[in-house]
């Protein structure tokens, strides 16, 4: 705007074409508006400026000393967007919305404006002093309230040291940051990171609704409600949290993903973290989420995993055939990549080639060749896998079979000799070979070439330091699937709650298997076309430990309760 504005003043023969050379340098020293440049030199007032510009557009002048500003139409706009675009909002009739701006030419302002508050915009002009002073007269008080909240929910969460794995500032993001580095903020959203290491949470969720903006944290596979952040404060939030993960912060209309790396110092001990956060435009803004992948969290151990004796051996006797498929299946949020990757943990050896294709790349394992799917340049796990089969490996993993493309050149494979491990979400071990042939694969192909599916759930496991015994009547027991003989015998536990597990009873996780092994009497009801009840009756009586009995024997061992049993399992 302030060569046009310059050239008019001139054209105009407001000021003369040396005052504008003069005007530019000084504005050239200062960073501010041309405008404010001329005040300052004392070439032209602030009405003058205004009137001329209002003249100039067609826009209506306004003097802001006479004007009383709509505190409700104040909140529609947030102060860092209302500094940033040197606008004030001002008054609200039916579907139009008035605003004063310094610059009435500035499209991208109004359009941001518009696409934030829904309503049309109707723009006034008003000098810059105007509008930065009543930006602070309007915003100011509640803004000093909402900074102070910051800092009682930040003093309540109590201190952490926190280093960002690579500096932000690098990032060039411009103005948007401003906000989003204010020491408050900052300090908020890294007390938020590591409130969730320290409770041991999987998920943080970061929502905005109407008329609150909440962060529930996800332990032990449940939700709790952690905070309420002032609502006005959900910008300068997202943007701080956009900005750690790189993404683009001036996109708020479509999802975006990206990740967090941090070094943080907990407890005198330095740890590396990271998140995987996804973001998503809802109702009333982005809502965040970020997944918490903790190496330390991670068991590669398959012996620690919680497998029963039985159900690992054939496990192991699975993934260490030359050629063939593993199946791993269960719902999103059961611990099937773990068991992938303990697998490939095992098998991991200077002679053996392991692909994997992943969406996304969850933890980083040395010697393997991991590869992170781009759905947008058309990387899937069908041109993955093609590509994969030309790289002359021994073991392959796919992130997840979705689709009969991906499951046709998977069963390929595992019977061209590679052994090919993944992932299907099906109810239990039987489910998933219905559901090979319901995506068009023919019986005989999953017959020859699946060799073991293994469905898992997790149920949170009891609180040692409150665990006690619990008094139920025999058909209580009977009706959860012990034997009439266990029944009698059996003793089962629960948590009284405590400080050490939050008064819920619970304190960690451990996982519930279902090992299928496809021998030679399961392939023929597999040929036949046998349904997955009857490959579930010939399963059990060929040995196979159904999810429902294996909680049992967690239960029946002290580490869960029945009740969790019964909400992750089916009888």
């Amino acid at each position: 705007m302030s060569q046009r504005l310059g050239d008019l003043l001139v054209k105009e023969k407001v000021i003369t074409p040396e005052q504008l050379e003069q005007a530019l340098k000084t504005q050239k020293e200062s960073g501010a508006r041309l405008g404010s440049a001329l005040v300052k030199l004392g070439f032209l007032s602030d009405e003058d400026v205004t009137n001329f510009l209002s003249r100039q557009y067609g826009v209506p002048a306004i003097n802001l000393s006479f004007f009383e500003i709509d505190g409700s139409v104040v909140k529609l706009i947030p102060q860092e967007t209302a500094k940033r675009y040197q606008i004030l909002p001002l008054s609200r009739v039916g579907a139009s919305l008035t605003i004063a701006m310094v610059d009435p030419t500035n499209v991208f302002a109004m359009d941001d404006i518009k696409f934030m508050t829904g309503f049309n915009i109707e723009p006034v002009v008003a000098s810059e002093s105007a509008i930065m002073e009543h930006i602070e007269k309007a915003y100011g008080s509640s803004q000093e309230e909402d900074m102070e909240k910051v800092m009682a929910s930040v003093a309540e969460m109590g201190e952490a040291d926190v280093e960002l794995t690579e500096d932000p500032t690098e990032m060039g993001l411009g103005e948007l940051e401003k906000a989003a580095d204010e020491a408050p903020i900052v300090k908020l959203v890294n007390l938020i990171l590591t409130d969730a290491v320290k409770r041991g949470a999987s998920d943080i969720h970061v929502e905005p609704y109407e008329k609150e903006y909440r962060v529930r944290f996800r332990i032990d596979g449940m939700l709790h409600s952690i905070m309420n952040p002032p609502a006005k404060l959900k910008d300068a939030i997202t943007s701080r949290i956009k900005i750690m993960a790189k993404l683009d912060i001036s996109e708020k209309r479509l999802p975006q993903d990206g990740r967090i790396m941090l070094k943080m110092q907990i407890g005198g001990k330095k740890k590396q973290l990271d998140y995987r956060v996804s973001t998503l435009p809802t109702l009333w803004g982005e809502k965040i989420v970020m997944r918490l992948l903790d190496k330390e969290n991670l068991r590669l151990d398959m012996t620690k995993l919680g497998f029963e004796p039985e159900s690992l051996e054939k496990f192991t006797k699975a993934i260490l055939k030359p050629y063939g498929m593993v199946l791993v299946t269960g719902p999103t949020g059961s611990g099937k990549t773990n068991t992938l990757y303990s697998a490939i943990s095992r098998l991991n050896q200077p002679d053996t080639n392991i692909m994997t294709a992943e969406d996304p790349v969850e933890f980083q394992l040395s010697g393997v060749n991991q590869v992170q799917m781009k759905e947008a340049i058309g990387l899937n796990f069908a041109a993955a896998l093609r590509s994969f089969l030309r790289q002359d490996p021994n073991i392959i993993l796919v992130g997840e079979i979705r689709d009969f493309e991906t499951a046709e050149i998977a069963i390929k494979a595992a019977l061209t000799g590679h052994l090919v491990l993944s992932t299907l979400h099906t109810n239990g071990a039987p489910e998933t070979i219905s559901r090979l042939m319901n995506m068009g694969i023919e019986p005989f192909l999953v017959a020859t070439s699946v060799h073991l599916i293994v469905a898992q759930r997790l149920v949170r496991r009891i609180c040692v330091d409150c665990k006690e015994e619990v008094a139920l009547p025999p058909q209580a027991m009977i009706e959860n699937g012990f034997t009439p003989e266990e029944s009698k015998t059996v003793k089962v536990y629960k948590g009284k709650g405590c400080a050490t597990c939050g008064n819920s009873g619970y304190k960690g996780r451990c996982g519930l298997y279902e090992v299928m092994e496809i021998d030679d009497e399961l392939r023929e009801l597999i040929l036949v076309g046998a349904s997955a009840v009857e490959l579930k009756k010939k399963a059990i009586e060929r040995g196979m430990i159904t999810l429902r009995r294996s909680g049992l024997i967690k239960a029946m061992s002290g580490q869960t309760t029945l009740e969790e049993v019964a909400r992750e399992t089916v009888h």
